[in-house]
């Protein structure tokens, strides 16, 4: 097992790009295997959880080729996909068996079995059976048909109405692409927003998609012409580098080509009433998103709260807003954030006991946890439960503890393959151990 060795760092300074973003990579993907003809993905994510969407669509028939940093898909339609010879391995991807899931569901006659790591196995998919299942879906899978792997007979879909009890953009896209398969329209109610990356790329590739309110409608239809993508740096990625750039003292950072999609930027807006020092200094749109250069200086913080309709637009920051929190005047407050409790770890639990063991204070509560501060951290060795985020968190906490901090460093290609890299060009003091 890899890991890092993080000790306090002195100021960070430099300009930096972080990896594309694994969302719109996911998406790119599988919309580019629907459609017609040629796509062009540029700044497209190598990271495992992309790679195993990549090796997923190919399996089901799709042309994709690499050359240099470019992904080159040939789509044959929506009717194009084979049927897979082998279990489907989503890897620790639950944007990839979620998603897919939708797809295979509305391919008439073609079988499939998708599954996932031990951890994806543990992951709710009930969330996104039972809905698909009232459009006629053929679904199977452990534990009551909410595990992993599940068994999948396609078949045509016909339209139905959902209104979800999750914020969830994973099941809102499966359903969306499950209704594009079937006959009639399809009716999908949040009852809060979350990240609209499907919906942008809807109406990039001129698919039908009306708006009331939290309803999206689609419908059902033949084809559809493949369009290039360009895909902006991984907010989620940023993150990271954002919290090391307000938690190092005397460090001043640029972020260029950030995707700032205002669904995902939950913790911009949370950062910025607990007085961070950060500006947007550019913007611009690519396929639908938003785009820009962040600079970020460090800061002195008060306590904030998170709770409500924003959990949704920050809910895979919030283990890097705890470690700021840690070092902000006062009590933070995270509602409403339960989710964290199926996502690649129990992310609440994994949280509040690494800042415990690091010296700060945390305790969990009701839908949610509290950490004080600022508290004075100190290295240790840290479980982060091979959770790409968690441990990222950590290693920036890293940053600023005394002693030397050690987090597990194979599921940071998750999400961020150059991670270290890039901590180590701002001037953070990072050792990659030899496994």
């Amino acid at each position: 097992m890899g890991k890092l060795l993080v000790k306090k760092s002195k100021v960070l300074k430099g300009e930096v790009e972080v990896p594309g973003d694994k969302s719109i990579s996911h998406r790119a993907l599988i919309f580019s295997s629907m459609g017609e003809g040629e796509s062009i993905i540029r700044n497209f994510l190598f990271s495992q959880d992309c790679i195993s969407t990549m090796n997923c669509l190919k399996s089901l028939g799709v042309s994709i080729e690499v050359y240099d940093s470019i992904v080159r898909v040939k789509g044959n339609g929506i009717k194009g996909f084979k049927e897979p010879e082998n279990v489907l391995d989503a890897g620790n991807s639950g944007t990839t068996i979620r998603l897919l899931t939708g797809l295979l569901s509305g391919l008439p006659g073609v079988f499939s079995v998708i599954t996932g790591d031990s951890s994806l196995r543990r992951r709710p998919m009930k969330r996104v059976v039972d809905p698909l299942r009232k459009m006629g879906a053929n679904i199977w899978g452990r534990n009551n048909d909410n595990n992993p792997p599940l068994a999948i007979k396609g078949e045509k879909l016909v339209g139905e109405s959902h209104i979800l009890n999750v914020a969830s953009a994973q099941v809102k896209s499966a359903l969306l692409i499950a209704g594009l398969l079937a006959e009639g329209e399809t009716c999908v109610t949040e009852p809060s927003l979350s990240r609209d990356h499907t919906e942008r790329m809807f109406q990039y590739l001129g698919l039908p998609l009306k708006r009331e309110g939290l309803t999206l409608k689609t419908h059902g239809i033949e084809s559809y012409k493949n369009k290039d993508f360009n895909i902006p740096g991984d907010f989620s990625s940023a993150a990271f580098i954002i919290a090391a750039g307000l938690l190092v003292e005397g460090s001043k950072v640029i972020i260029k080509n950030v995707g700032i999609n205002p669904t995902r930027t939950g913790m911009l807006d949370i950062l910025k009433e607990a007085g961070a020092k950060f500006n947007i200094i550019d913007t611009w749109e690519d396929g639908g998103e938003l785009i820009g250069n962040l600079m970020i200086e460090y800061s002195d913080l008060k306590a904030f709260e998170i709770k409500g309709d924003i959990v949704p637009t920050l809910i895979d920051e919030v283990p890097i807003l705890a470690i700021i929190a840690t070092q902000a005047k006062g009590e933070s407050i995270f509602k409403d954030v339960e989710e964290l409790k199926v996502k690649e770890s129990d992310r609440i639990k994994a949280v509040v006991d690494g800042i415990n063991k690091m010296g700060g204070k945390a305790k969990v509560i009701d839908n949610g946890f509290v950490v004080y501060g600022p508290t004075k951290l100190k290295g240790g060795e840290i479980e982060t439960y091979g959770d790409h985020r968690i441990a990222m968190a950590f290693a920036i906490a890293g940053l600023i503890a005394d002693d030397e901090t050690i987090v597990e460093s194979d599921s940071i290609n998750i999400s961020f393959p150059t991670f270290t890299e890039t901590i180590k060009s701002l001037g953070g003091n990072v050792i990659e151990l030899q496994s």
